[in-house]
């Protein structure tokens, strides 16, 4: 046993440890409840054992082992009364006996899957996994989904009864069920990604914790099942990921794309992530994950904003429509356009996409509206290819941060630091509060529009 330590060590552990333990607690147990009643047990003892005896050399071992003790307790107390009470305490014994030896694949992921079984509704799935594997609260999954809290509450209850009554199992499915329950765990893994990546609630613009366990996740998937999506979504994650350094400045606010220092990018991050992208591509069966993931990989290439392929990337937009034939990929495309052949090609496309009513209500396709109609009043009158540098002559930020900012860096919970777009960095000071020229009034939409966004739509709005 190591010595010394205190309750802020035991929190530090708990932040750490807590789902992995739960985790394997439901493998266990087999029943929700009775495991997060058991992992709080369980960190009941450690705050009081701990601090006076010192720290365990493996503290998760040391709480799996105390909290299904102390579930076998809670059982045996309760069999005093029900006679089943006994025999599930003895059938617990012999599940740990059975597995304790063994290789067992994560706990984590053999809870995703369950979380993630066709018996269960689509919602139900993505809200068990954020609540039961990653620890969300309900608040906080209610915010994800824009629906009140008790709703989610309810939803939760109903999915976790089904697993009880339908005996679903609490394991990783094997040979054709495995492909066939892939596409959830993918979708969900990615949804947890997000939420890390652009946080839906909460002081900070991100969640470090949530995006590296989804890219953990995501590692262990890969190596379980090589499918080529799930080789494309890993790579796309770690494409996202190796810009975190970048992304938010020293003021808190999110930095966007194009003005993003780019020597802050983890290279080793982007070399294995084009690597995982070569290698799902070669397959020649290619997903929506692989092709935002070769999206990705694109502007990973680049070495700063102007060199961007922005044709290569309208490419990729094309097949990517083809495969998912989404509003938001559209709205995408029409970015991507913009920026290879100038904002009134844009503004067309993005026009058309407003008048079908799919994005009406959807402020990020506003918001690009916005930058694109910014851009046509500021266009050189160039006749050609449009081009930009790093600065147009209006003093304004490369348009790559503007219309293509949504796209680019996922909602930001807070107003970027207004560089420029869209009233333009030599704009009057009456023009930045709303008034003054023609496009004011876009300019506040936008601006408030930034404070706020629907998360759900984030899993197809990735950098």
């Amino acid at each position: 046993m190591a010595t010394g330590g205190d309750a802020g060590n035991v929190d530090a552990i708990y932040r750490a440890e807590a789902r992995r333990v739960f985790a394997t607690l439901v493998r266990l147990l087999h029943d929700f409840d009775l495991a997060e009643e058991a992992l709080h047990d369980a960190f009941i003892a450690a705050a009081e054992q701990w601090p006076r005896d010192g720290f365990p050399s493996n503290p998760r071992a040391w709480l799996v082992s105390a909290g299904r003790f102390k579930a076998i307790d809670r059982l045996r107390r309760k069999a005093r009364f029900e006679a089943a009470g006994e025999d599930l305490a003895m059938l617990i014994e012999e599940r740990a006996e059975a597995t304790e030896t063994g290789a067992v694949e994560d706990d984590r992921l053999r809870l995703i899957f369950t979380c993630c079984h066709p018996a269960l509704g689509s919602d139900a799935q993505v809200a068990m996994t954020l609540r039961e594997v990653y620890g969300l609260t309900t608040e906080e999954i209610a915010r994800a989904f824009l629906v009140r809290p008790p709703a989610i509450a309810q939803r939760i209850v109903r999915a976790k009864a089904k697993i009880r009554d339908d005996r679903i199992p609490f394991a990783v499915p094997e040979g054709d069920d495995l492909g066939e329950r892939l596409e959830a765990v993918l979708r969900v893994i990615y949804l947890v990604f997000n939420e890390g990546y652009a946080a839906s609630s909460g002081a900070s613009l991100t969640r470090p914790d949530l995006s590296a366990e989804a890219v953990r996740l995501g590692r262990m998937l890969a190596g379980l099942l090589p499918d080529p999506e799930a080789l494309g979504l890993l790579g796309l994650m770690l494409l996202q990921e190796s810009r975190r350094a970048a992304r938010v400045s020293g003021d808190g606010d999110l930095v966007l794309l194009a003005d993003q220092d780019r020597s802050l990018w983890d290279r080793a991050m982007i070399a294995e992530g084009t690597a995982l992208v070569a290698r799902a591509m070669a397959t020649r069966t290619i997903g929506v994950y692989t092709l935002q993931a070769a999206i990705a990989a694109v502007h990973a290439k680049a070495p700063d904003a102007g060199a961007t392929d922005w044709a290569g990337i309208v490419r990729l937009y094309d097949i990517l429509a083809r495969a998912d034939p989404a509003p938001v990929v559209a709205l995408n495309r029409a970015v991507a356009v913009t920026m290879r052949d100038g904002p009134a090609a844009g503004l067309a496309l993005i026009d058309d996409l407003l008048a079908g009513g799919d994005l009406a209500g959807f402020h990020l396709a506003h918001s690009a509206r916005a930058g694109s109609a910014a851009l046509r009043r500021r266009a050189p009158p160039t006749g050609g290819r449009w081009r930009w540098s790093a600065r147009n002559r209006s003093g304004a930020s490369s348009p790559a941060a503007s219309p293509n900012s949504a796209r680019l860096d996922p909602r930001p919970c807070r107003a970027p630091a207004r560089r420029g777009w869209p009233s333009g960095g030599g704009a009057r000071r009456s023009d930045r509060r709303g008034r003054g020229r023609r496009g004011s009034a876009t300019s506040r939409r936008y601006w408030r529009a930034q404070r706020r966004a629907p998360a759900p739509f984030r899993a197809r709005w990735s950098p």
